[in-house]
């Protein structure tokens, strides 16, 4: 029996056949599961990420520093995403062929550099041997009792910003080298920013770009229903359209303002850019400049 068509199907196949828990706000299909604790002022957001040699890094190219930071940064940017604040993180990690103790040791050291300075302490986990390095990060953070950012949440009429350029970690991975390639190997999760869309700006909704503009907005219109209309959005410098269309691993920050909302510019230097408005339609169809927009970004169930 072949696999669902899709990371989209796959997901909701599971989510038909998982029951929710008790205290579960939100299950299953955004960027982190919410829990309410009996009686708490404060919701618990829940993600996991994986982070595959071969898939997501390369020994011959990144450091084992720069897989532990990219490991710790995929979770750490879907908290941003819900405008939460990590609190803990735990770590299984299989070891593969040829990977010795300076290499784990400096896999460590980047993600617990990253992991301290988030304030997202590593509490445990586990290890195991592979052929490949394959880990998998699990990060834990808190959110005020029924604020969290979802995609579920915008309406028609609704603006569409990015933060920052994008486009840079598919640049940096196609020419290996330059600003890009640091972007692409030590990503940024905008943390202060989830948490400034929150507060002060009150987003309708959000989500990380990881897996490419096209892919991840056609993600949010079909949790809330809507089909989106947007224009090009900002390039991160030598990037071409494709690549910030569909590159993917930007891990930007996706999200919809109120039409009575204004954003700034940027937030503390970071552009905050307008590109397009949620409409009633088609739900998760994306139109650029008018013509349907094909959902190209990167899915590891997509049948070639």
């Amino acid at each position: 029996m072949p696999l669902p068509s899709g990371e989209l199907d796959f997901i909701d196949r599971i989510r038909a056949r998982a029951a929710p828990g008790s205290g579960v706000v939100l299950g299953i299909g955004d960027d982190c599961a919410i829990v309410r604790p009996g009686g708490a002022a404060e919701d618990w957001l829940y993600t996991t990420d994986l982070l595959i040699e071969g898939t997501h890094f390369l020994r011959t190219t990144h450091t084992a520093a720069d897989a532990g930071w990219k490991a710790d940064a995929r979770g750490l940017s879907d908290v941003a995403a819900m405008g939460g604040t990590p609190r803990f993180c735990l770590l299984s990690l299989a070891i593969g062929d040829g990977v010795d103790a300076r290499w784990v040791d400096g896999f460590y050291r980047g993600l617990l550099s990253l992991a301290e300075a988030s304030g997202a302490a590593l509490i445990g986990g586990d290890v195991a041997r592979d052929a490949h390095v394959i880990c998998d990060i699990v990060v834990a953070g808190t959110v005020p009792r029924g604020k969290a950012l979802r995609r579920d949440g915008a309406r028609a009429g609704d603006a569409i910003y990015v933060s920052g350029e994008l486009g840079g970690s598919a640049l940096g991975l196609a020419t290996g080298r330059g600003k890009a390639w640091a972007r692409h190997k030590r990503p940024q999760p905008r943390l202060a920013l989830g948490r400034f869309l929150r507060e002060k700006l009150h987003a309708t909704s959000a989500m990380d770009l990881s897996d490419g503009l096209s892919l991840d907005l056609r993600r949010l219109c079909l949790a809330s229903h809507l089909q989106a209309e947007i224009a090009a959005p900002p390039l991160f410098p030598g990037a071409t359209l494709e690549q910030a269309l569909h590159g993917g691993e930007d891990y930007e920050l996706l999200f919809t303002l109120s039409a009575r909302t204004r954003a700034p510019q940027d937030f503390e230097g970071l552009p905050l850019t307008r590109i397009g408005t949620m409409r009633k339609g088609s739900p998760g169809a994306v139109l650029l400049d008018g013509a349907p927009l094909p959902a190209l970004g990167y899915d590891h169930l997509r049948r070639l």
